[in-house]
Parts: C-alpha cells; sequence; structure tokens
C-alpha cells in the first residue's frame, strides 16, 4: 500500500514548499534483496503538480525506494506566492528548500533525482548555484527537459513568439481550459521560457557573470547558465519523446544535455522509428501505460547502476 506524507518547508524567502514522502509500506518494511533501497527526490515542471510525478513514485517506492516529491510554489499544496515568480525563483528558493529538508533534517545518505519539463531546467539551474550538492546526488534521469531549444526553424520560432504575445495580453497561460495541466502560469512565469528559447540563451534574471565567477566577462552581463552546466558530472539518464514538437523537441532535449560533462551520460529518444511502443509527446512520455512499461523500469535501471 503506497504512503503520502505531506511536509512543509520554509524557503529562504519565506514560502511553504509542499515535500511529499511516497513509500510502500510493505516494500520499505520488508527491504528486497534484489535491489538497493534508495531516496529519490522528485518534481514537476509548469502547470503541474504532484501528480504528474505520483505514478512513476508509486512505481519506485513499490520496488522499496523512499520518493520525495517537491511541488512548486503555487502549485499543489505549496504556499501561494506573495510575490510574482519564475523559473530561476524556484529554483533558487524552493529547491534549495527541499534539498536542505531532505540532507540537513531527514540526513539522507544518497539522493537520485527525477524531473519532468521544467522541473529538470530547475535542478540544473539550482545545482549551478549549489555545486556543493552535484557530488551528494548518485543520479539524476530527466523527461522532456529542454530550456534554450525549442526553436527548431522559422515556424516553431513564429509559434513561441505568438505564444508570449497571447500569454502577455492575457496575463498568463489558461492550462486548464487549454487542457495543459490543472495550474495557470502568469506571464512573469512564462516569459522567461519564451526568451530562453526565442533568443536561444539560458540566461538569469539576476545573477551576473561576477557573482559567479569573477574571470567571467563582461562581469556585469547576465550570466548565462550555459557555462555552469559543464559542472555537472552526475550521471544524467535524458529521456524524449518524438511526438513532443513544441515545448521539449527531440532536438532541444539534445542541446540541453550536450552541455552536462559525463561521458557515462545517456540520451534516449522513444519513438516507434526505434522499436518502442509510440511517439510520446510532452505529457505521456512520463504519465502513461506505455510509459509505465517501457521507460519507467529503465529509470529504476539507471538509479540501481549508481546506488551505493
Amino acid at each position: 500500500m503506497i504512503y503520502e506524507d505531506l511536509t512543509l518547508v520554509t524557503s529562504k524567502d519565506g514560502e511553504q514548499i509542499a515535500v511529499w514522502e511516497v513509500v510502500d509500506e510493505t516494500t520499505h518494511k520488508q527491504k528486497s534483496a534484489a535491489i538497493t533501497r534508495q531516496n529519490i527526490f522528485l518534481t514537476h515542471g509548469t502547470f503541474s503538480d504532484k501528480k504528474v510525478c505520483l505514478g512513476i513514485a508509486s512505481y519506485l517506492a513499490g520496488l522499496g525506494h523512499a520518493c520525495y516529491i517537491m511541488e512548486w510554489r503555487g502549485h499543489g499544496h505549496s504556499s501561494k506566492p506573495k510575490d510574482k515568480f519564475n523559473f530561476e525563483t524556484v529554483a533558487t528558493y524552493d529547491y534549495e528548500a527541499a534539498f536542505r529538508y531532505l540532507f540537513d533534517e531527514r540526513k539522507l545518505t544518497n539522493l537520485h533525482c527525477v524531473t519532468h519539463s521544467g522541473g529538470g531546467v530547475g535542478l540544473a539551474m539550482f545545482l549551478v548555484q549549489n555545486s556543493s550538492y552535484i557530488t551528494r546526488i548518485n543520479s539524476i534521469s530527466t523527461f522532456a527537459c529542454q530550456a534554450f531549444g525549442a526553436v527548431l526553424n522559422p515556424s516553431s520560432y513564429t509559434k513561441i513568439l505568438a505564444a508570449k504575445a497571447f500569454t502577455k495580453v492575457l496575463g498568463y497561460i489558461p492550462a486548464k481550459k487549454l487542457g495543459l495541466g490543472p495550474f495557470n502560469e502568469s506571464y512573469y512565469t512564462m516569459t522567461q521560457w519564451y526568451d530562453w528559447n526565442l533568443q536561444k540563451n539560458f540566461k538569469s534574471s539576476f545573477i551576473k557573470n561576477k557573482d559567479i565567477d569573477k574571470q567571467l566577462k563582461p562581469a556585469n552581463e547576465r550570466f548565462d547558465y550555459r557555462q555552469g552546466m559543464a559542472n555537472i558530472t552526475t550521471p544524467i539518464y535524458a529521456i524524449s519523446g518524438k511526438g513532443d514538437r513544441f515545448i521539449s523537441p527531440t532536438q532541444g532535449c539534445q542541446l540541453f544535455f550536450d552541455k552536462f560533462a559525463n561521458t557515462d551520460n545517456v540520451f534516449i529518444e522513444y519513438a516507434k522509428s526505434s522499436g518502442h511502443l509510440e511517439d510520446y509527446d510532452h505529457t505521456r512520455v512520463l504519465m502513461s501505460r506505455n510509459a509505465a512499461a517501457e521507460i519507467w523500469p529503465t529509470v529504476a535501471s539507471w538509479i540501481e547502476k549508481y546506488s551505493h
């Protein structure tokens, strides 16, 4: 039986961030001899909450692992933020609060990360900012993750530019009405993603080069996170779906993946042409029966490979 327990942790800017512990009571009490029990951090992207991660978390918990799902501020059971926020706000404060809780309060001695979409983007920014955590993470698995590679041609550029204009006029993306997820996202939140892709960079909204490395020039230019991604040497398993043609197309996920620097890293596009069950779209690559059948077990194997 799957057991869920909610803890609210306080971020350094005063928000209450939801961290859900998900364990299988039976397998957690009776350690399986076939698998080494590990701790797994999961988080979602825009428009979502813990539900997008709950399926794979329950699966991993059923194998005997302890899972911890973090919900972004303004999503799920986390507090409604007092101020506007973007991807970088979440990376800077929400991830920090969750990792501080897991390592300092729960005293975890191992941790693997499993992320969907913007959850992986946030993790990358957090680790660039907080490099001391890199060696404390055993492995990372990302589903449909990219930040600056959605523009593949003039058509995709026009679509993203139009989406930005639409969001600016409305003030938010009506995710519920568009069937994108249960949480609307503000223009302030989404414009960072639009600009990264339109301008093909990964620039901070508030960190300057000199704040990260005094050798970076020009000193007062906004820091581009791509300059720090190679420092993330944790083994990464990156997953994309061929049917994801707007938010995280395979080429964009590959561009993001290529900025990391570990020869053990693995990138796989799941597509019928490669013998997989379907051309997965942005959601189904993580949340579907087919994903549960052929993708989730590969994540479990990746975690087991880097367990200790």
